[in-house]
């Protein structure tokens, strides 16, 4: 990153005034008897109500519309373990994106703790105050744990981004370009490079989606995750197979897709050259890919190529994904996020992406020739018909499954932030 993009950086975050997030008030506070209403004497009405019923916190608190984003910065993007007050400013921004995006208010929480059970405790212990919790930067192998334990626990969406947000994302665009590389997923030979929280929840909802597991090959830092080997933890052992393949050249040998959440210039021109026609490649390591789109573009003309980068086409973009997951999960005030509404986002996003594209998106993007195909196999970010789309697949999924608290909104689907309630 240059000077100047540091200094900018810096400066964003200090101006007008520090950090990114505020607190509005929503109703009327001028006059005593406004005053009176919303603290003492009248605020005793609202405490009965939620006394007696836990269910009117959703009717009279602003419970309904708040997510806690939550961390103990123990891997703040591709920092590392940095602590938990280092983490505040991704946790603002994450907070920033909810509120931009799907009118979600959102506050930003760092635990500082030392343990999984201290953490987990913490969380369990503030759950209530809100309608839903993200958590973020978590460290695996401690997130899955975290993240089990607390849905569990918690009667409320807990829901692990890095995992399910960049899984949900990524099979959008996997699929889409399946269908254009003419391949089936049942039939696709699929290489991960990279057994870490997000790699791992992508595989998982792939299988979802028809990915037969015995068509993936995983790879950690030691090679194939295979079923000869004895250091495999219990998230990793899931995905051992019983195969001959030991290294990456062995395994990406015909394969029809690349998946890679791991570090740059890991995937080289001549592994790129075995694998099979029309070759899908996800290169999502950030900020520099497992293999550069130009070079991959050079050494095959028929890849169909992604990265996390916004500087190339078909961006793997969380956002594209969490704000609309937890709106419509909140509409309908679901107890989670279960793996129904996790394919239900998927479809969504994957449709979308197969629709004319309204032209205030291609002007935000200068005029760049926008619609479905290799450069263009999931929706941009600005895409205000996400909100709408995937909002209303989420909610219809939880009411579907039982595990909606309401009914489906009847404003739904939404067409702009202006339409929440």
């Amino acid at each position: 990153m240059s000077r100047d993009i540091k200094q900018a950086a810096l400066d964003y975050h200090a101006s007008p005034r520090p950090g990114k997030i505020s607190i509005e008030i929503t109703t009327s506070a001028e006059t005593a008897r406004d005053l009176s209403l919303a603290y003492s004497p009248g605020v005793a009405e609202p405490v009965r109500a939620i006394a007696a019923d836990p269910e009117n916190a959703y009717k009279y608190t602003a419970k309904g519309n708040l997510v806690a984003v939550i961390s103990n910065g123990s891997a703040i993007l591709g920092l590392g373990n940095l602590g938990p007050l280092a983490s505040k400013p991704v946790m603002e921004g994450k907070a920033l994106l909810f509120k931009r995006f799907a009118g979600i208010n959102s506050i930003d929480i760092e635990v500082n703790t030392e343990t999984p059970q201290a953490f987990i405790d913490t969380v369990k212990h503030i759950a209530g105050t809100f309608g839903g919790i993200n958590l973020e930067d978590i460290k695996a192998p401690e997130c899955f744990e975290i993240e089990r334990r607390l849905i569990e626990a918690c009667d409320i969406p807990v829901f692990h981004d890095d995992q399910h947000g960049t899984a949900i994302v990524t099979v959008a665009g996997m699929m889409n370009a399946l269908d254009i590389a003419g391949k089936k997923i049942e039939d696709t030979r699929l290489v991960c490079l990279g057994a870490g929280s997000a790699a791992i929840a992508c595989v998982k909802l792939l299988i979802s989606c028809g990915l037969m597991p015995e068509n993936i090959l995983m790879l950690d830092s030691k090679g194939v995750i295979h079923t000869e080997r004895n250091d495999l933890n219990q998230y990793k052992s899931l995905f051992a197979v019983d195969t001959p393949c030991r290294t990456l050249d062995d395994a990406i040998a015909g394969a029809d897709a690349f998946l890679g959440l791991s570090g740059p210039d890991l995937l080289s021109p001549a592994q790129l050259k075995t694998m099979s026609p029309h070759p899908i490649v996800f290169a999502c390591a950030n900020p520099d890919p497992e293999i550069r789109p130009e070079l991959a573009l050079e050494t095959r003309a028929d890849v169909i190529m992604a990265t996390g980068r916004s500087d190339y086409p078909n961006q793997v973009n969380n956002v594209l994904g969490f704000p609309f997951i937890f709106r419509g999960a909140l509409d309908v005030q679901a107890s989670r996020i279960n793996e129904a509404m996790k394919v239900a986002a998927v479809d969504a996003i994957r449709a979308l992406a197969k629709e004319p594209v309204p032209q205030d998106v291609k002007d935000a993007y200068e005029g760049i020739e926008l619609s479905f195909g290799t450069d263009y196999i999931i929706p941009k970010p600005t895409d205000p018909r996400l909100l709408g789309a995937v909002s209303a697949a989420v909610a219809q999924a939880a009411v579907e499954t039982g595990v909606a608290r309401s009914h489906y909104p009847e404003h739904y689907p939404l067409t702009s932030i202006s339409d929440i309630r």
